[in-house]
């Protein structure tokens, strides 16, 4: 099969599919991946780097921009000699990336006037608290569809402005460029031809209105952000360019990008309303699918565009905790009560309960369906018999207790019962977690074949733009199903550990103080 590209601008271009694959690059927080996707839509390779952060001060979260780059390229270079897949052989490149983390460069020499600002930074709080007071939250909520609150990228894009010397008067006269992460990837990959994001990035940066599409100026001028930093939007699958000559050989297209967890949706191919999906992350996002409605939340979760693709949007249901993965971390890294990650779900099933001990993790404040960025984490319960592995325990426990409470929050808010629920990221792979939480919603969990659901998603879509894959039937053919967890915990049970959960998140919120 092949495909002439001259409807996507690229006149020059036609492939044949055969023995081509396509390439999907997911920068996430802690690493960025290279992935290569067949097209049964299964891995045939991977490289993976770490990325470095740093915390200039307490709530504050950075990433170097230019490492994150020359990471990304890093892999996409070390995926091709490891599968000895090279460029002439790529169909398409699809992009996935941490959303809401915000970076402002310089139009005329391209390099950045500050850091990223990671999705994950509470230092805007106070810039928050000022706009509530100043009754600002409605305006947002019927915007964008989400609440205000530092997670999202224009209270970022604001303060770099309000505090690097000079970047309010290069803004004024139009010499800075605002992106979130695959923008500032796109930018640079395209040797600086291509300036645009798609709808699913847009639509975390609480500058864009998810009803008429397009930037929205009254939210530019709360935040105090010039529209001529703003990036074209484009559909999720679609035309963003070629990749510079000078950085891929055969100038392969950019023809996929989404937001990570809207590439995990599509991954998991919830197509269609009412299906959802979990990621165990660095933090967990649950997300729905509703469709081609906006379903408005009354219990702390955001509204936001799920994909763009096919000439039409799906919007979504979501729900963000800003801990999860990142907990196990924590306590690997800060308190050595781990020595890996993969040791937790052991320490953890070598008790037979919590004892008791609860751990709210709000390193960085609590997010759906609480959205406290003041909250603080907790451990309670604890006694003189308590053990690491009472602290590890918990520490698993707390990422299905917030994935439950979100869950319960989507039901209320749409009117329906879920009836299962599609996981994927690394804790995805610990049982332990897995079964606690089939048990504590007291329905299927579905484990996929893959913890890389987010790098297939943006396969998919980029492979969908340039037909090689035909519709979104084939990609549902594609899915496997490795492992279902089965609900058998007691009502009883359940209904003690939850009584738990709720006391010691009460003790954390800052209302609590």
């Amino acid at each position: 099969m092949s495909l002439n590209l001259g409807s996507l601008g690229m006149e020059d271009a036609s492939f044949n599919f055969g023995g081509s694959y396509i390439m999907a690059f997911d920068c996430g927080t802690t690493s960025v991946l290279a992935t290569i996707v067949d097209e049964y839509g299964c891995i045939v390779a991977q490289a993976r780097r770490g990325v470095k952060t740093s915390f200039p001060r307490p709530g504050w979260i950075e990433q170097d921009p230019m490492e994150v780059l020359a990471s990304q390229i890093g892999v996409m270079m070390e995926v091709q000699f490891k599968s000895g897949i090279h460029s002439d052989r790529i169909a398409a490149i699809g992009i996935s990336n941490q959303r809401e983390t915000t970076v402002v460069w310089d139009r005329i020499s391209g390099q950045p006037i500050y850091n990223a600002i990671v999705w994950q930074c509470r230092r805007t709080a106070p810039l928050i608290d000022e706009l509530v007071e100043r009754g600002a939250e409605e305006l947002v909520r019927s915007r964008t569809g989400l609440t205000l609150d530092p997670y999202f990228s224009a209270s970022k894009v604001q303060w770099i402005l309000d505090n690097v010397d000079g970047a309010r008067e290069s803004a004024a006269a139009g010499d800075l460029m605002f992106g979130t992460i695959d923008t500032w990837l796109i930018y640079n990959l395209t040797g600086s031809q291509v300036f645009a994001t798609d709808y699913t990035n847009a639509s975390r940066t609480a500058l864009f209105n998810i009803h008429t599409l397009d930037w929205d100026d009254d939210l530019l001028a709360l935040f105090d952000v010039p529209r001529s930093m703003m990036p074209e939007v484009r559909w999720s699958s679609g035309d963003y360019g070629r990749v510079a000559s000078d950085i891929m050989t055969n100038m392969p297209p950019i023809m996929g990008v989404a937001g990570d967890q809207q590439a995990s949706l599509f991954g998991h191919c919830c197509f269609h309303p009412g299906q959802t999906k979990n990621t165990y992350g660095t933090g967990c996002f649950m997300l729905m699918n509703t469709g081609d409605e906006v379903v408005e939340s009354k219990n702390g979760l955001v509204s936001t565009i799920g994909v763009a693709a096919d000439g039409k949007i799906s919007y979504a249901l979501e729900g963000s905790i800003f801990a999860a993965g990142s907990t196990m971390n924590w306590l690997r890294n800060n308190m050595g009560i781990i020595s890996s990650v993969s040791e937790s779900a052991q320490l953890a099933a070598s008790i037979s309960d919590n004892e008791g001990c609860y751990f709210v993790p709000a390193f960085a404040g609590l997010g759906a369906p609480w959205w406290d960025p003041h909250a603080r984490g907790i451990v309670c319960g604890l006694t003189g018999a308590s053990s690491r592995a009472t602290i590890v325990r918990a520490a698993c426990e707390s990422m299905a207790y917030q994935s439950y409470d979100v869950l319960r929050a989507m039901e209320q808010d749409v009117g329906l019962s879920i009836e299962r629920l599609s996981v994927d990221g690394g804790a995805s792979r610990n049982e332990f977690i897995m079964q606690f939480q089939a048990d504590l919603l007291d329905i299927p969990v579905l484990q996929c074949e893959t913890v890389e659901t987010t790098a297939i998603g943006a396969a998919y879509l980029a492979g969908l733009a340039v037909g090689y894959w035909e519709d979104l039937e084939e990609l549902e053919q594609n899915a496997q199903i490795v492992r279902t967890f089965l609900p058998y915990m007691s009502a009883e049970r359940r209904e003690q550990n939850l009584a738990g959960w709720r006391d010691a998140v009460k003790r954390s919120l800052s209302t609590a103080q």
